[in-house]
């Protein structure tokens, strides 16, 4: 067994075939939605394979049929856990919730995201920042923070940069609508559609693991680079993340999500 893939994790199962180690969100239960334990485990496993040089590929998906159903609410809303929270967005330097979606740019190895059932919110910013995102048709894709009265704070700024044209991001996070994988492909969402989108990564990583991995490793980075953003566009997804948290229209949202009658207060901010 490959040494990574003995690693013990509560959220995550990760097993290796040859050189190619797939990472797995295990919590069905909840839709494979991201909670504090979710996002500590993918960021250490993330630092286990980029110092690993035998890793040659890594396949990221999902238990049960499902990616990632977005942030674990209930997790994040948990009294405990708030001050650490707010302490993620206030601090000047990269987010904890930034770091586990911008982590997988910086794994020295191609990595593949496999989308099936919800890949939503957090789940989206996550898959974004792969290199290749393939998807089952039906799969559903959401930026979904507007909903919310929030904005995408996990390095989309970053990650949706060379993706997805400008235009078709800002409609999609100002409007939170969901679309499937198909709508998504044409969009530049999604790289590819496939009905067995685990097998078909699979294929696409022996694929890369027969090339030079100093090559697909050069490739990575000198491609990554024509798109390089500076930490301060980081930093403004915080910043308006705190504004959005503590705005009047915040709670209001909230509401809207139960009862659609609920209308909006005035723009607060400029």
């Amino acid at each position: 067994m490959h040494a990574i893939a003995t690693y013990q994790y509560e959220t995550l199962q990760v097993s290796a075939t040859d050189n190619i180690i797939t990472v797995t969100i295990n919590r069905p239960e909840k839709k494979n939605a991201m909670s504090f334990k979710v996002v500590q485990e993918l960021i250490a496993v993330a630092g286990r394979i980029s110092k690993d040089k035998a890793v040659r590929a890594v396949i990221l998906d999902g238990a049960e049929g499902t990616f990632c159903a977005g942030i674990d609410l209930g997790d994040l809303n948990h009294p405990k856990n708030q001050a650490f929270a707010l302490w993620e967005l206030v601090k000047p330097w990269q987010s904890l919730f930034q770091r586990v979606c911008l982590v997988w740019r910086e794994v020295p190895v191609p990595v593949i995201a496999v989308l099936e059932g919800y890949c939503i919110g957090a789940g989206l910013q996550l898959a974004l920042a792969c290199d290749v995102r393939i998807s089952h048709p039906e799969c559903k894709l959401s930026i979904m923070e507007a909903k919310w009265g929030l904005v995408p704070d996990m390095g989309l700024t970053q990650s949706g940069f060379g993706v997805v044209r400008a235009d078709v991001l800002k409609e999609l996070a100002m409007t939170a609508r969901t679309i499937n994988a198909e709508e998504g492909k044409a969009l530049g969402l999604v790289s590819h559609c496939s009905e067995t989108p685990l097998e078909q990564a699979q294929k696409l990583a022996t694929e890369f693991a027969e090339r030079s991995p100093d090559a697909v490793l050069a490739s990575k980075r000198v491609i990554n680079a024509m798109f390089d953003q500076p930490a301060t566009t980081l930093y403004k997804e915080k910043f308006w993340q705190l504004k959005m948290m503590f705005g009047r229209n915040r709670k209001l949202a909230l509401r809207k999500a139960k009862q659609a009658s609920t209308a909006f207060g005035k723009r607060q901010f400029r």
